[in-house]
């Protein structure tokens, strides 16, 4: 799935699900050191660990961080799946 995100540096976010775990990440754009971070932590992760951990959290005073887009994204994953 393709999340375009909104708000922050990076332009979207891409990632694979399977039985509910993250099993790849990538961010288009945004500062490189942290989202490749952020990718690294959350793969194997269960969804909703990752969305109750990133959710809320800003990136200065955007309202919104890479973080929190991604719970974001994963939140409308399930809605859709």
């Amino acid at each position: 799935m393709v999340y375009k995100t909104k708000g922050v540096c990076s332009s979207a976010i891409e990632f694979e699900i399977e039985d509910d775990i993250i099993k790849d990440i990538q961010f288009r754009g945004g500062c490189q050191g942290n989202t490749t971070g952020v990718a690294a932590l959350v793969k194997g992760m269960a969804v909703d660990e990752v969305i109750e951990r990133l959710s809320g959290i800003q990136c200065g005073f955007r309202g919104t961080s890479c973080p929190d887009q991604l719970s974001k994204a994963l939140k409308e994953y399930k809605e859709t799946h």
